[in-house]
């Protein structure tokens, strides 16, 4: 909140201050040309002994308590390419009337001593002339080019010191009241350096409000609709219809971002929440929103990793939730985010590549070829702070991969992934929680080895429509013994995935985004057996169909309501579609 206030603050200030805030920059970061003394010399004239100049312009009104430059950057135009640019004409400043005599007398001494420093465009940032108070800003950044020759012995007109007098004089006052101004503008920006948060750490957060509601029929793995179907037996909560029970939760992340470089960043999350995992009330994890995280409300650190750039490369340091979507290229850029994109888990990222085991370990990322081309790799552990047998960094559950990245225009891009998992046994989840029982533990609790192939492409249309698309397969291998005891290792299965989405861009209001997006679950359509194996592939193809509107009340709060549904949970046309409903608010400050 001491943030909000003071950047409140901050824009009230700069309002006020309006036209003179932007010559003050112009006062503050006079590039000084040195002066034509060809000119000078052909110039018809008496020049002026020093003593005598410096007593006439240091009697003039000033700028009483001049910027400094690093404060003087504050108040850039955010839209210039390159800051200012030094004028050599006063002619070159398109705002200013070359009516009144005072133009002529500044446009000489500009041209002589080169003594204004205007913007690239070579205007003053209006829609209208240049005011006196603009001026006054003008004619004191040449006061002060003058005065500084002067010192250096330079030899300057008579008549140009006389010019400077009777300027300073017309506009006494102007100059006068503007160095009041700046004084005060200066005491509000070292207000806000002394009262901000961290000269270092930026605060920021994110709170979520999601109202939801989940419809249908508990889903049965494929062994319990077997009996059913078979042998008529009466499973209990077989065809238990789900409590359609609305539900209130909240997420809170807080995020602190501290730069020590200007180009590194070293992330801290503190987050907590309660809001509803669908798969306990549903029987399958296919129904999961994308931004659940039910753990009572307690209080835990989230990311806690460091980024940094040399020149193209980008290396990640992470010792607790570095994800492998914090390192690759996940696309989907209005689906991605839990915050604010698919109300699904499914929709937001290819599980097969953008999901495994992670949180410990590093990565990096080399822009080549103008950004062309963009090659990332990752190594990331589970349990890597963990001395126990079967854990730590290289010993335990772990995820190793790389990506290559092509983005051949603005608008389009192709991104290849491979990605190697291994899930240790008692800990098998070969669908990362995106797909049926059986696609997520094939070899019932044997270890497995997940060797993951994603392509993905991103296609802005226009400024109306964006497509992207994506596909997965993983040859899922067993490494050793399932619950029972049986090896099932050189047993192999595949795991297929896919998904597309299309987003319309500000429909019925600027920034607007409505989505629809469909795909295909995580799916083992094949699974070595033996004769008489309970392990059987998926019997029926699991999709989920989502809709969403993101609607912005501002820039800070966003409302997303929608809905998904999934079809032939757990892989099985026996299971009755499942519906969920939500409407997520989103709080960013």
């Amino acid at each position: 909140m001491r943030k909000v206030k003071m950047w409140k603050l901050f824009s009230q200030c700069l309002k006020m201050t309006s036209g003179v805030a932007a010559l003050s920059v112009i006062v503050a970061q006079s590039a000084i040309a040195v002066p034509d003394e060809n000119q000078i010399n052909a110039t018809q004239g008496d020049l002026v002994s020093p003593e005598e100049a410096l007593g006439i312009l240091q009697n003039r009104p000033t700028l009483q308590t001049p910027l400094n430059r690093d404060t003087s950057k504050q108040f850039r135009d955010g839209t210039a390419d390159s800051g200012m640019s030094q004028v050599t004409s006063i002619s070159e400043l398109r705002d200013v009337s070359p009516t009144d005599w005072a133009y002529e007398a500044l446009r000489s001494l500009v041209e002589r001593y080169g003594c204004i420093v205007g913007y690239p465009d070579r205007t003053f940032r209006g829609n209208r002339a240049t005011s006196r108070w603009e001026f006054a800003a003008g004619l004191n950044a040449c006061l002060n080019t003058m005065e500084r020759l002067i010192q250096e012995n330079v030899a300057v007109l008579r008549e140009d010191i006389e010019k400077l007098k009777r300027l300073a004089q017309e506009f006494e006052q102007e100059l006068i009241a503007l160095g009041a101004r700046v004084e005060n503008l200066e005491e509000r920006v070292a207000f806000l350096e002394d009262h901000q948060f961290s000269t270092t750490t930026k605060l920021s957060g994110e709170v979520l409000f999601t109202v939801s509601s989940a419809s249908g029929e508990r889903a049965l793995d494929s062994r319990q609709t077997d009996a059913i179907e078979n042998f008529g037996a009466d499973l209990p909560g077989a065809t238990r219809r789900i409590d359609d029970n609305a539900t209130l939760g909240f997420r809170t992340r807080l995020n602190f971002d501290t730069s020590f470089t200007g180009k590194d960043r070293l992330r801290t999350r503190i987050e907590t929440g309660n809001l509803v995992r669908y798969d306990r009330a549903t029987g399958t994890v296919m129904a999961r929103l994308g931004h659940d995280i039910f753990n009572d409300a307690d209080v835990a650190i989230g990311d806690l990793y460091y980024r940094f750039s040399v020149g193209d490369l980008t290396t990640w340091v992470g010792a607790s939730s570095l994800d492998i979507d914090d390192i690759f290229d996940v696309g989907t850029p209005f689906l991605a985010s839990s915050g604010t994109g698919a109300l699904s888990r499914f929709i937001r990222r290819n599980p097969l590549v953008f999901r495994g085991p992670e949180g410990i370990g590093g990565g990096f990322a080399y822009s080549m070829f103008n950004d062309v081309v963009a090659v990332r790799g990752l190594y990331l552990s589970a349990n890597g702070n963990s001395p126990d047998l079967g854990e730590g960094l290289f010993n335990g559950e772990y995820s190793a991969g790389g990506q290559l990245g092509i983005y051949p225009t603005d608008n389009l891009d192709f991104t290849f992934t491979y990605l190697l998992s291994y899930f240790p046994e008692g800990d098998v989840n070969t669908s990362s929680s995106n797909g049926s029982r059986v696609a997520s533990d094939p070899f019932l609790e044997a270890p497995t080895l997940r060797d993951s192939y994603g392509i993905q492409g991103d296609w802005r249309i226009n400024d109306m429509f964006h497509l992207t698309a994506w596909g997965g397969y993983a040859l899922a291998r067993a490494q050793g013994q399932d619950e029972d005891g049986i090896d099932r290792s050189g047993y192999g299965a595949d795991l297929w995935t896919w998904s597309a989405a299309l987003s319309v861009i500000d429909i019925f209001k600027e920034g607007a985004v409505f989505s629809v997006a469909g795909g295909q679950f995580v799916t083992a359509e094949r699974i070595d057996a033996f004769p008489g194996d309970l392990r059987v592939p998926d019997k029926d193809t699991p999709y989920i169909i989502e809709a969403q509107y993101q609607y912005p009340l501002n820039d800070n709060i966003l409302l997303t309501p929608g809905f998904y549904v999934v079809i032939n949970p757990e892989g099985d046309e026996f299971n009755n579609s499942i519906w969920v409903g939500a409407l997520r608010t989103t709080f960013k400050f």
